[in-house]
């Protein structure tokens, strides 16, 4: 994408309708759906609705900064990349064009371990990179990848916890991507009828690195993605519980951070098992439709939590939306969708110039809100639908 196109790029928003044109239908739903009906996807977005701001007047926002410290590395914004699984299906080498742009913007990037290039690759081009793990399913293998996450160099390790068992992703079915990829004319035709993407994505890749692999599932190289076993590598986290989050502790040196907490007791008690951080997440609502939004939860969790950062994912489209989750509590946002559509229509570029796009918008109504400082958010410049202002 060219620099005058990308500049009609004006917000998150924007990037996934320029997405849907460029990308083959099963990588655009693959990205852009979640389960069964969407109730808990749709939820996400409109949870931040039902609050409204109360901004105060003549306060000299001159010397206003976005920036905001966690675990001891000082961030230019309150915001990062949170895990993308197979990115590079729909970006050039997406999880590299990712981890680049957050170098260079100075904000965390979660790398998922369900990506296509090895880890390795990824924390040498980012060495401030988190990795985010879908545990194996025996503990020899747990420790097998633990010791390769360590030997890697990755100082922050995110553990999924909210994939007990496999989604329905019904929108994939309908759209036609599957996991494995079954090759079939229908697949066929929506590549050849997106030669944009067939060419500078999925040939490219072919060419250059052969058939995408899950690479960091397990210590060692997983399935190919059309291969059948890649169901089963997917399929054996029910018997997974609190003793796994407890090992994993003991084996991990640096920061550890639990993601896809709902509910307060959960994370009180993954706190008294020794995480130094946690994620409020319904995985993007791609898990249990009807869960509750992240947002909603986030002030009980806050309460129960007040010794680590607690952070928060799904729903966030512009900077309000930030401010108003850092105002409830959040210590930190991180955004998925988004960005994986910003790297499949303009690579780094694209999403740096989303995270830019992102970046001003806080910026922005900081000032309009009458505050200097991110520390300066609590409740009280937020009302709820439903509320009585005093």
């Amino acid at each position: 994408m060219g620099k005058r196109t990308l500049n009609k790029m004006l917000n998150l928003d924007d990037f996934q309708r320029a997405a849907k044109r460029r990308l083959p239908r099963p990588i655009y739903e693959y990205i852009a759906g979640a389960v069964e009906d969407n109730r808990s996807h749709h939820a996400n977005v409109q949870s931040f609705q039902r609050y409204a701001f109360v901004p105060r007047v003549l306060c000299n926002v001159a010397m206003r900064s976005s920036a905001r410290p966690l675990f001891s590395h000082a961030f230019a914004v309150p915001f990062g990349f949170a895990p993308m699984g197979i990115s590079a299906l729909s970006a050039y080498r997406g999880d590299i064009v990712l981890a680049r742009a957050a170098a260079q913007m100075n904000l965390p990037m979660i790398m998922s371990g369900s990506s296509l290039i090895r880890l390795e690759e990824v924390v040498k081009v980012n060495p401030d990179a988190w990795f985010q793990a879908y545990l194996p399913g025996d503990e020899a293998n747990i420790r097998a990848l633990i010791a390769r996450v360590v030997a890697s160099g990755f100082r922050t390790l995110v553990i999924t916890v909210d994939t007990p068992v496999s989604a329905n992703r019904e929108n994939n079915v309908r759209a036609g991507f599957s996991t494995p990829l079954r090759p079939g004319l229908r697949l066929a035709w929506d590549g050849i009828s997106h030669p944009r993407w067939l060419l500078s994505t999925f040939l490219r890749t072919l060419l250059k690195h052969g058939i995408p692999h899950f690479e960091n599932n397990y210590a060692y190289r997983g399935a190919p993605i059309i291969s059948p076993s890649v169901k089963r590598d997917f399929s054996d986290r029910g018997h997974l519980d609190w003793s796994h989050l407890q090992l994993i502790r003991q084996l991990w040196p640096g920061k550890l951070v639990v993601k896809g907490i709902l509910h307060r007791d959960d994370a009180r008690r993954a706190v008294d098992l020794g995480v130094d951080g946690l994620i409020v997440s319904n995985h993007g609502g791609r898990q249990l439709d009807g869960s509750i939004a992240p947002l909603r939860v986030l002030p009980s969790i806050v309460e129960a939590c007040p010794d680590i950062p607690v952070m928060l994912d799904g729903g966030v489209r512009r900077g309000s939306d930030i401010l108003k989750a850092l105002a409830l509590g959040a210590a930190f946002v991180f955004i998925g969708r988004p960005f994986n559509f910003a790297a499949a229509v303009g690579g780094e570029e694209g999403v740096l110039h989303a995270a830019r796009l992102l970046s001003q918008e806080v910026g922005r109504n900081m000032g309009m809100l009458g505050i200097c400082s991110l520390d300066e958010l609590d409740a009280s410049v937020l009302v709820r639908d439903d509320q009585e202002v005093a």
